[in-house]
């Protein structure tokens, strides 16, 4: 038996309209995070990131940062020897939000050391914050693991 030319284009219009449904289907399923919840507040206070950025690059060296699967140690210029430093250390993950994680740090050394839970696994970006002697810094760092 032989189909006509209109049976085609309705068959060929009908694979269309279901592929675009199907695609619909999915891309209501797809989980997206926002970057932040008050996105719009934090880029109205980014001037602050950018003075605290200024004060991390007027060091005489940047925090070293050395990471594996199962820890973080950054070890802070030597400005920082005998003094507090108080600070936050935020592992980002820009994928999932659910694979965030967050440490309060108090040290009166230069050096912080994170033991993270489990193995880690993907792209983080480090956000580290931390106040010492009344100034504040802030620098970031792409992680892969």
């Amino acid at each position: 038996m032989r189909i006509n030319w209109g049976y085609k284009i309705a068959a060929a219009y009908l694979l269309f309209v279901a592929g675009i449904v199907f695609l619909v289907f999915k891309a209501g399923k797809q989980n997206y995070d926002l970057v932040t919840k008050n996105y719009y507040e934090e880029e109205l206070k980014y001037q602050d990131v950018i003075d605290k950025k200024q004060n991390v690059a007027a060091l005489s060296a940047l925090p070293e940062i050395k990471y594996t699967r199962t820890g973080i140690t950054i070890l802070f210029p030597k400005e920082f020897e005998n003094k507090n430093i108080t600070g936050e250390a935020y592992l980002y993950c820009p994928s999932d939000a659910k694979k965030d994680l967050k440490k309060n740090f108090e040290l009166n050394k230069p050096d912080f050391r994170w033991e993270l839970p489990g193995s880690f696994r993907g792209m983080y970006k480090l956000k580290l914050s931390w106040t010492s002697d009344g100034k504040s810094y802030y620098q970031e760092k792409k992680i892969f693991f």
